[in-house]
C-alpha cells in the first residue's frame, strides 16, 4: 500500500512526521506524493496562528477531494484545538497531540473495521511520547525531539494548550537515539522541542548535560539547538559553549518585541536590558557568532513609538536573520482581553515588511563579514540538482562543485549576492 504525509508547522511536527514515516515504511508501505493516488493520507497540523489554522483545513479538503478513496489521518495542533470542525471534514482518524505514534495501528484498525476513530486527551498532565527514529531522509543533519510541552503561558499564545504540561524524553534514551542516527551518517544533530530549553526539568539532569553526554560520540561533528529562551542561558550553557566546540556557532533566541511595553503584555519573562546583557556575554564568548530570533509585530498596546523602540533595539543587537509575523489572535488566550487596544491590519502589514527589510539588510551584511574566510560546510544535495551546505554558523553556500551528501569540507566564501552566499571547495578527501 502507499502513504502520504503532509506536515505542517515547527521541526517537532517534522520529528513527528518523521517517526511516522519510519513506521509505515518498515511495515510494507511505500511512501509516494499526493498526486500519485496513496492509500493513506496523515495531515500533521499546525495551529501557531489562524493562518495556520486555515491551511490545515485547506490540506484536509484537498486531501479528500484528490484522492476520495484513501484513509484520510488529521492529526496534530490544529485537530487538537478544533475538535468539532476537523469532525466535520469528515476525516476517518482524528487525533491530538498524543497518539502520534500509534497513527499506523489506528490505520490498521480502520482498514479492518471501516469505523472512524477520534482520539483525544487532556493534554495538562501527560507523559512523553516516546518515538525513536533510526534514520531521516536529511542525510547531512537529523531532528531529534527531546522535549514537548510549554508552561510559559505568554498571552498571544496558544500552544500551552495544545501541547500540553513540559516533559522530556529519558536521557538515555535520547543519547542512544542519536547514537544510532549518528551512525546512519548524519554528522549534525539538532535538538528540538516545544520548549526546549526546559528538557529535563524536574528529571533530575537538563540540556546542558546531554550535550555533555552526546558530544563524546567522535563521529557526531555538530549539535545544533533549534532554538532557545533568552532565560535559559544560564551560567553552565554559557561554560559549556565556551569550551564545547561541537555546539554550533548559531543560536536562535526568540524576541518577540523590543518594547518593554509591549514584553510585558506579552507575559514574556524578561526585559529588553535582560536580554542585551545576556546577548553581550554570548558575544564576549563567540565573537562571529550568529544570532536570529522570532519577532511579532502588531501586537495590542503597540503603539508607533513601541514599534521605533523594537526597530532601535533590532538594529543594536545586530541579529543575523529575523523572522517576522503579524499579530494572529488566538481564541482562548490573554490577548484576547485586549481587544480594545488592536493594532490595525494595515499598519501591522507596514510594520511585518519594514522588519524584512531590516533583516535583509542584517542578513547581507553578516555574511559579508565571511568573505574570503574558509569555513567548514556539511554538503547537502537539493532537488534542482545544485550542491550546497550549511556552516557551523548556519550559513547556507552554494558550493562551485558536486560534493558527495554528508561529507565534511572546507571551503572559501567568495561572493555574498543580498542573501545569497557561494563559496569553493578547497580540498575534497
Amino acid at each position: 500500500m502507499k502513504f502520504c504525509i503532509l506536515t505542517l508547522g515547527c521541526k517537532v511536527n517534522t520529528y513527528e512526521s518523521e517517526y511516522i514515516k519510519e513506521r509505515f515504511e518498515n511495515s510494507g508501505y511505500e511512501e509516494v506524493k499526493l498526486t500519485e493516488n496513496p492509500d493513506v493520507v496523515v495531515i500533521n497540523t499546525c495551529s501557531v496562528t489562524n493562518q495556520s489554522d486555515a491551511k490545515s483545513r485547506h490540506i484536509i479538503r484537498m486531501a479528500k477531494r484528490n484522492v476520495p478513496n484513501a484513509i484520510i489521518v488529521a492529526s496534530g495542533c490544529s485537530c487538537q484545538n478544533h475538535k468539532m470542525s476537523m469532525l466535520d471534514l469528515g476525516v476517518d482518524i482524528l487525533i491530538g497531540n498524543k497518539d502520534k505514534s500509534k497513527i499506523l495501528e489506528y490505520v490498521e484498525e480502520f482498514k479492518t473495521d471501516r469505523k472512524p476513530i477520534v482520539k483525544f486527551y487532556d493534554m495538562s498532565n501527560q507523559e512523553f511520547e516516546t518515538m525513536f527514529l533510526k534514520s531521516e531522509s536529511d542525510k547531512t543533519r537529523a531532528f531529534v525531539k527531546i522535549q514537548d510541552g510549554c508552561d510559559n503561558f505568554c498571552s498571544y499564545c496558544i500552544i500551552p494548550y495544545m501541547r500540553g504540561n513540559i516533559r522530556s524524553k529519558d536521557i538515555d534514551l535520547a543519547c542512544s537515539e542519536i547514537d544510532t542516527l549518528v551512525e546512519m551518517g548524519h554528522r549534525e544533530i539538532v535538538l528540538t522541542g516545544i520548549h526546549t530549553g526546559s528538557y529535563g526539568r524536574g528529571k533530575g539532569y537538563d540540556l546542558v548535560d546531554l550535550i555533555r553526554r552526546i558530544s563524546k560520540n567522535p563521529k557526531l561533528e555538530r549539535i545544533r539547538i533549534s532554538s532557545i529562551e533568552i532565560t535559559e542561558l544560564n551560567e553552565k550553557f554559557m561554560e559549556e559553549l565556551k569550551h564545547n566546540e561541537k555546539i554550533c556557532n548559531h543560536l536562535h533566541i526568540p524576541l518577540q518585541s523590543g518594547s518593554d511595553t509591549v514584553l510585558k503584555h506579552m507575559n514574556r519573562k524578561y526585559d529588553t536590558k535582560y536580554y542585551e546583557e545576556k546577548i553581550s556575554e554570548i558575544r564576549s564568548i563567540r565573537p562571529d557568532i550568529s544570532i536570529t530570533t522570532d519577532l511579532i509585530v502588531g501586537f495590542p498596546y503597540e503603539s508607533d513609538e513601541c514599534f521605533r523602540e523594537t526597530m532601535d533595539f533590532l538594529k543594536r543587537i545586530n541579529f543575523t536573520k529575523i523572522h517576522v509575523f503579524p499579530f494572529s489572535l488566538r481564541s482562548g488566550t490573554k490577548a484576547e482581553e485586549m481587544k480594545e487596544h488592536f493594532i490595525d491590519d494595515k499598519i501591522k502589514k507596514t510594520r511585518v515588511r519594514e522588519v524584512l527589510e531590516l533583516s535583509n539588510e542584517l542578513e547581507e551584511k553578516y555574511y559579508k563579514k565571511f568573505i574570503g574566510k574558509t569555513m567548514k560546510v556539511i554538503a547537502e544535495y537539493s532537488k534542482d540538482g545544485t550542491y550546497s551546505g550549511h556552516t557551523s554558523n548556519y550559513i547556507l553556500v552554494r558550493l562551485n562543485k558536486p560534493v558527495e551528501e554528508g561529507k565534511t569540507v572546507e571551503v572559501t566564501i567568495t561572493e555574498v549576492d543580498g542573501t545569497v552566499v557561494n563559496g569553493m571547495v578547497e580540498n575534497i578527501d
